[in-house]
């Protein structure tokens, strides 16, 4: 149990790991604080979005919806293991959870995983004001990937706030663990997620990122361009989501291409080509 980092000290703890974070709009104060309390902090929820595509994704979970405004997380973590800070504070992330959890995870008394969650939504206690919560994009249907990269991604941020705070990788649950209504992160086991955020805790922290990747920003009206120039219109529906109803966004035209896949495949022929010449 702890006070919050600030955001200054968060986004320094994220990249002294070497997470390569990209700072989206007024993250730093774009919250739910005026819901209810943020804090005191007890560990990191991870979730799955149930959506494809990286600018769709970041504006879903930056601006929520009708039923559940945002922000919907902290950071979404694309494919390729860019972390998109959305929101700092509370945020409709972790909603109702299993009292049992919370205390098991405070403690960090529990085995290979917490007690099964027995409560949730409609009955638990409120997981919004106690824990971070980064959202990944996937589909959450066990045959979606999880890119090497993107599971690296989720370790070191994981690692990050748990070295902040002195925490140890028990701090660090899914979504599933924390609420009896939900079922991702699906497609790798968190126990395996732990062991690699308690290997990576035992020694020092990751490189950090260049500052030219520190650099990288989005402001409100990037965000809005790519909304409203990028994607061509997307079609919404309801699904199971990590959230309370969810929100499954599908491409009509599959050929689409964002300006922020745009940016993540340039990245990709540099390196290649850094690599064939080293």
């Amino acid at each position: 149990m702890a006070a919050p980092l600030s955001a200054a000290a968060f986004l320094a703890a994220l990249r002294a790991e070497g997470v390569k974070a990209v700072e989206v709009g007024n993250w730093r104060t774009h919250n739910r604080n005026h819901k209810g309390a943020w804090g005191p902090v007890n560990g990191v929820i991870v979730h799955h979005t149930v959506t494809s595509g990286t600018a769709s994704s970041v504006q879903l979970c930056r601006d929520g919806y009708s039923s559940l405004p945002g922000p919907l997380c902290h950071g979404v973590i694309d494919k390729a293991g860019v972390v998109h800070l959305v929101g700092y504070g509370r945020a409709n992330h972790a909603g109702g959870g299993d009292p049992r959890v919370l205390q098991q995870v405070t403690d960090e008394s529990y085995g290979t995983a917490p007690s099964r969650p027995t409560k949730g939504n409609a009955n638990g206690v409120d997981g919004n004001s106690h824990f971070y919560g980064f959202e990944c994009i996937n589909l959450g249907n066990g045959k979606d990937p999880w890119p090497a990269a993107q599971l690296d991604a989720i370790e070191r941020v994981s690692a990050a706030i748990c070295r902040a705070h002195g925490w140890s990788a028990k701090s660090v649950i899914g979504h599933l663990e924390w609420s009896a209504d939900k079922v991702d992160p699906k497609g790798f086991t968190m126990p395996d997620m732990r062991t690699r955020v308690a290997k990576r805790l035992a020694s020092k922290p990751g490189t950090p990122t260049t500052p030219e990747e520190n650099a990288v920003a989005l402001s409100d009206e990037d965000i809005r361009r790519i909304w409203a120039h990028e994607l061509i219109n997307p079609v919404i529906k309801e699904g199971d989501n990590t959230r309370q109803a969810g929100t499954y966004v599908r491409y009509a035209d599959h050929r689409q291409v964002t300006l922020l896949d745009r940016l993540d495949r340039i990245e990709a022929l540099l390196k290649k080509l850094t690599d064939d010449k080293s």
